[in-house]
């Protein structure tokens, strides 16, 4: 089980001397990544190479290979296989000061890593997610919060229903497997430029079209979320310092409103596009022009329109999602976890956005379509006059 309150950063004399880093002539951390090539795994090789580390990644090379090929990854070892079925790559005696698994899904494949590893290696960091929790009606949810339990343990399919309890499972292998070594990371909803769910994405993209835009719910809302740079940079943090224990990776609880998020957007896309027409004249630019039309969320489940799914990043704090936009990360500030600026994320997304082919543009994989959109905005001026 994960290590509670202070504790979780305190180690017994054998730990501390079992998991020292190990430099050589080179300096850094020898670090293996277990994935490395999605969303998060960039970024955290990036921040690492930086700071002098020596990284080897182990995937099955089929997300993004071209990822880190080059002469410029010439000192990124890669390393493929299967951690299902073909571990091989890692069984030739390589040591490591510290992995980060960024794939661990199904706790049968953590198992099997960190019991092949163990030996050769101090410390091992699981990414899990704030989706362990069995209950999310409790605001200040903090890391001793109950976790899910699956009715089948057994299960492997990952799915809406499974995710969350199989995540919880994960964890428990790899401290059953290597206790007193084991870092759990609880990241929430993570964003920025990279991401492929268009979970955070679609507000930008949408300020940056203009026009009026469907806001949902109330202004003063709460949401939460972790940039994808800082959440790498505090992984790198915990590695480097060699701190065990588990920590929800999010924004600090309470501090994001719906309402902030939107009008963010909308001022750097404004600002955005005002630049861009400095350097390339345009007659109106898109995105200069928009206005928010907040409503409720009753009227939003009437009209079919989802929470999170179809307004994304948005779910109502009530109910069973009470606590939703307040999960503690009190432990994780404590240790490390320091926020660029709100305005940074949603620029930086929306340029790497812009950046995007057109195809993929034209098809965002969360929010409502332009005609959806509308038909519901149309919907609700109607209720209101009538």
């Amino acid at each position: 089980m994960a290590l509670p309150g202070c504790g979780a950063m305190m180690r017994g004399a054998a730990a501390e001397a079992e998991a020292a880093p190990r430099e050589d002539a080179g300096g850094g951390l020898r670090i293996l990544v277990m994935g490395g090539t999605g969303f998060l795994g960039p970024h955290f090789v990036e921040a690492a190479r930086a700071r002098g580390h020596r990284l080897t990644l182990f995937n099955r090379g089929k997300t993004n290979p071209e990822r880190f090929s080059g002469a410029e990854y010439a000192d990124v070892e890669q390393l493929h296989g299967d951690r299902k079925s073909d571990l091989s790559a890692l069984d030739a005696g390589q040591r490591w000061d510290v992995v980060l698994d960024t794939s661990a899904y199904v706790p049968a494949d953590v198992t099997r890593s960190t019991r092949l590893l163990a030996p050769r290696i101090g410390q091992y960091l699981v990414v899990s997610t704030v989706s362990v929790y069995a209950r999310n009606d409790l605001p200040g949810m903090d890391e001793d919060g109950a976790l899910i339990e699956l009715p089948d343990p057994t299960v492997t399919e990952v799915n809406g229903e499974t995710y969350g309890g199989l995540k919880a499972l994960c964890e428990r292998a790899a401290e059953a497997e290597m206790p007193e070594r084991t870092t759990i990371v609880r990241p929430g909803l993570i964003v920025g430029p990279g991401d492929t769910t268009d979970r955070f994405t679609y507000w930008p993209a949408r300020a940056d079209r203009g026009g009026e835009i469907l806001a949902p719910g109330r202004p003063d809302g709460p949401t939460q979320f972790i940039d994808v740079r800082d959440l790498a940079a505090f992984l790198l943090h915990l590695l480097e310092q060699r701190t065990v224990g588990t920590f929800n990776a999010d924004a600090p609880a309470g501090a994001l409103t719906m309402g902030r998020l939107l009008e963010t957007c909308q001022q750097v896309a404004r600002r955005m596009n005002v630049m861009n027409c400095i350097t390339t004249p345009c007659p109106q630019p898109p995105g200069a022009s928009s206005t928010l039309t907040w409503v409720p969320a009753d009227f939003l489940e009437r009209h079919e329109v989802q929470p999170w799914r179809d307004m994304p990043a948005w779910i109502p704090a009530e109910g069973e999602y009470a606590g939703f936009g307040h999960t503690s990360s009190a432990r994780a500030q404590a240790a490390g976890l320091g926020y660029r600026p709100l305005e940074d994320t949603v620029r930086d997304t929306l340029a790497w956005w812009r950046e995007q082919p057109a195809e993929r543009r034209a098809k965002p994989r969360a929010g409502l379509d332009a005609a959806r959109e509308r038909e519901v905005l149309v919907a609700w001026h109607r209720e209101r006059i009538g």
